[in-house]
């Protein structure tokens, strides 16, 4: 099977690459360095011809209202290449909870690329996943200076980016859902603990101080970040990998 990866060369991208490759697909990396660019649709035609499938791992640069239009744009760039090049599935990755959090721009944006899915001409498939451990490094920079970190205690469940990997690559190579496959951590923490546990593990000195106000995730309502009934479970614990270095 011939598998196109958009954002094949990013953290989820080029994981999935290297495990469509090692399962004997031909899995091709395409990214702006490669010649494709989904805002403008140049290089489309050439890295879809012959594909058999296509994972959408693009990225909006911000997390604004701007990102709406760039998902806009790039989901229909994407289907109207996919169906002139007779591509019989398209799979992207979004948010577990993505439509109960109305108040973030970047999540209306995510759930507006889904819904651009839904109603184009191409089979789909969507996978969702919590948010990765790899990020928590970035979140930790959002609010804080020298001395405190301030964080929400807002639930969330952290899943490591291979494991995010698995998911999309196994979907990828299945007959598209029509739906949506839900992925998650084996544990849900407050994010302020998960700050405390991080910082811990880094040997960094910063307090995290509890501010329902503080950052992105402050306007989560509830436990909306939080895996459903549905979801598959993976199976990297969050203490185990940051112990480990990162390395699992």
């Amino acid at each position: 099977m011939k598998i196109a990866v958009i954002g094949g060369t990013g953290l989820i991208g080029s994981q999935v690459v290297k495990m469509l490759t090692t399962a004997g697909h031909e899995a091709v990396p395409q990214a702006q360095s490669t010649g494709v660019d989904l805002l403008t649709g140049e290089g489309l035609p050439q890295a879809l011809t012959g594909v058999d499938v296509v994972v959408n791992l693009t990225n909006s640069p911000t997390f604004d209202d701007a990102s709406l239009a760039f998902f806009q744009k790039t989901m229909d760039h994407l289907l109207t290449a996919a169906e002139q090049a007779d591509v019989g599935h398209v799979v992207i990755l979004s948010i577990v909870g993505v439509d109960e959090v109305p108040d973030l721009d970047y999540y209306r944006a995510k759930v507006l690329q889904e819904n651009v899915l839904k109603a184009g001409p191409v089979p789909y498939s969507i996978v969702r996943a919590t948010q990765f451990f790899e990020f928590m490094d970035a979140v930790l920079t959002w609010t804080a200076d020298e001395e405190t970190v301030r964080l929400p205690a807002t639930p969330v469940q952290p899943i490591a980016s291979a494991d995010v990997a698995r998911a999309v690559a196994d979907v990828a190579v299945g007959s598209p859902l029509r739906g949506i496959h839900s992925v998650a951590g084996a544990d849900v923490f407050p994010l302020d603990e998960l700050g405390r546990l991080t910082l811990a593990a880094r040997g960094d000195r910063r307090t995290v101080t509890t501010d329902d106000t503080a950052g992105m995730f402050a306007a989560v309502p509830g436990d909306a970040l939080l895996a459903k009934d549905d979801a598959h479970i993976a199976p990297t614990r969050y203490r185990d990998w940051i112990s480990a270095g990162d390395r699992l």
